[in-house]
């Protein structure tokens, strides 16, 4: 997250803040719809859950899904929190060990889109930190192979993926940036 995340820490795990595990990766809401509760996905409970492509350009809009419920068969295992990693959002009401709004995002190219299964990944939020443990040889290569999502056909859609800004920037449009300051006439109310 080389522009920021957040993390909420009174809704996080105490043991969890200071953490490096194997990240399971989800290229968006939909691939980990499809995979979550699939018996056979490879997650315990020191693994890292990676959503992409759930930010400001890659949702596109930045939605709520950044909690990322844990997999069936570890909370039958009593598994009740694990590190999460988006750039996406959750309801303040949400809990658990979640980084949100990776910047830059997945679909803006940001580092969180190179992130693969297996990858190890360490959180220390004390230290104000989180890396993924991969050679910058080998992201390099990762980020020449790299294609971007593709983008909405056209409309608001459109307009928004090309100019709104990331988190770390606010999410709002380019364009709009000075200019909130403005005022706005009575009569537009």
């Amino acid at each position: 997250a080389p522009n920021g995340a957040v993390i909420k820490p009174s809704a996080a795990t105490p043991e969890l803040m200071q953490h490096r595990g194997r990240a399971v990766v989800f290229e968006n809401i939909e691939h980990y719809y499809a995979r979550i509760d699939d018996p056979e996905l490879d997650i315990d409970a020191s693994s890292v859950m990676v959503l992409k492509n759930c930010g400001p350009r890659g949702y596109p809009g930045m939605a709520e899904v950044g909690n990322m419920p844990l997999p069936a068969k570890l909370l039958r295992e009593g598994v009740s929190d694990m590190v999460r990693i988006s750039d996406a959002r959750m309801s303040g009401t949400a809990y658990g060990t979640v980084v949100l709004h990776v910047a830059p995002e997945a679909a803006a190219g940001g580092t969180l889109a190179l992130v693969r299964d297996g990858d190890l990944i360490e959180l220390d939020v004390a230290g104000r930190r989180l890396e993924l443990l991969v050679s910058d040889e080998e992201l390099a290569i990762r980020r020449r192979d790299w294609k971007p999502p593709t983008p909405p056909l056209g409309g608001y859609q459109s307009l928004y993926v090309e100019r709104v800004l990331q988190a770390d920037k606010g999410c709002d449009f380019d364009f709009l940036v000075g200019r909130r300051d403005a005022g706005v006439p009575r009569h537009s109310h």
